[in-house]
């Protein structure tokens, strides 16, 4: 068995401590704290990761420029939010039809096993939702597939403005809700265990843990087999398939998983939510996690990551201050008799100021900040960097023996 060296264990303890920050954060932050900011940006943060990091897998490692992944979100989010929905809330959801699925999956092991029983019924809508998201990518990757570049990419974004507007429908009303918005399923409070009179919660984690799970995935299928063949098909596709790949079989593949995880990802943004509407999956929710691909590197799990945290953490949070005319003091600065805070500050400002900071990153990191290189490359150069600066200097005339 191949040892772990000094960069994967590092990795590792860093995600450690992320898990044990997740759960110890969430219980000492209270919900009217400014900071429970840095929980919600957690939970996010770490749903865009999936999803960013699914992304990557068809565009970046398979090289298929795909630009359907707002619509595979919006089956995942639906069939969660269709399948975790208790019964006895559905008459005051489905205003205008009648529900055709009577099914929901947290309530009927909730009945039988209890708390447990819940988080396993959510558990298994998740799955439910990656599940038909794949099958839905499976139909739609037959005539799509054989494509390429740019005619692709047309392709996918087409039906991933049909499955929204399909599901905006009234036919599929009694599934779909139509445009109405589906609420009234199972929340992330369910996510938390009760020691005597103390209930520990662990919706954080939850987020984080399923992310973990699904990005761990998709880099054991990349460092498989399967995976330089994917990357094969990304360099010359012509070259791979002369070598005896199947290349509308491998693109299904990586297709499919895309889309399972995207769906995974959308169900997890529903619960996220708390109402699931066709309208919120729009195609500038693809070209958001397409820039979190490119901000972190084309090509690299950790890259997608890291630019999906940062993606969330500015535009969210640390740059928020810029709408509201308060940010780091400014607010108290007056230049000829006008207050900077007013005259400069507006709503929406964020994300001029936020779209400049990315322009700057593209200019100075072509190729992301992480590349197509993964952490622990990183942990090594960081590694062999010390050494060199604390290699004791030789004497004048000493020489190595």
């Amino acid at each position: 068995m191949k040892k772990l060296n000094a960069s994967n264990l590092a990795t590792i303890l860093i995600l450690a401590v992320f898990f044990v920050a997740a759960i110890i954060l969430e219980q000492v932050i209270d919900h009217t704290d400014r900071m429970n900011m840095l929980l919600v940006c957690l939970r996010l943060g770490s749903i865009y990761a999936l999803c960013a990091v699914a992304l990557n897998l068809v565009n970046g490692f398979t090289g298929l420029f795909s630009l359907g992944h707002a619509g595979f979100m919006l089956i995942g989010a639906v069939t969660y939010a269709v399948f975790s929905m208790p019964l006895e809330a559905r008459d005051s959801v489905y205003l205008y039809f009648d529900y055709a699925v009577k099914i929901s999956f947290p309530e009927i092991l909730g009945n039988w096993l209890g708390s447990p029983g819940v988080i396993m019924g959510m558990l298994i809508s998740i799955i439910l939702g990656g599940i038909v998201a794949a099958v839905a990518a499976f139909l739609i990757g037959l005539p799509v597939l054989r494509m390429r570049g740019d005619y692709l990419a047309i392709a996918t974004l087409g039906f991933g403005e049909i499955i929204r507007a399909l599901f905006m429908w009234n036919g599929m009303g009694p599934i779909t809700n139509a445009a109405n918005p589906l609420r009234e399923f199972t929340r992330a409070s369910s996510f938390s265990i009760t020691i005597g009179n103390t209930t520990i919660g662990l919706i954080t984690f939850a987020f984080a843990l399923i992310a973990a799970i699904g990005i761990v995935i998709i880099l054991l299928l990349v460092t498989s087999s399967y995976g330089r063949a994917f990357k094969a098909i990304r360099e010359d596709d012509i070259a791979a398939e002369a070598m005896g790949i199947n290349l509308l079989k491998h693109k299904q593949l990586s297709f499919c998983i895309s889309s399972f995880f995207a769906g995974v990802g959308g169900a997890l943004l529903a619960i996220f939510m708390a109402t699931v509407t066709p309208i919120q999956f729009r195609a500038m929710m693809t070209y958001e996690f397409l820039l979190m691909v490119i901000l972190g590197g084309i090509g690299s799990i950790s890259g997608s990551i890291f630019g999906a945290m940062l993606f969330v953490f500015a535009s969210q949070w640390w740059l928020r201050g810029l709408d509201s005319g308060a940010f780091l003091g400014l607010e108290r600065i007056t230049i000829g008799g006008f207050n900077l805070g007013d005259t400069v500050f507006r709503s929406g400002f964020r994300m001029v100021v936020f779209s400049v900071i990315l322009m700057c990153v593209v200019l100075f990191f072509r190729r992301g900040l992480f590349g197509d290189k993964e952490l622990p490359y990183y942990f090594n150069k960081l590694k062999e960097f010390l050494q060199r600066k604390l290699k004791p200097a030789k004497n004048v005339g000493e020489t190595d023996v």
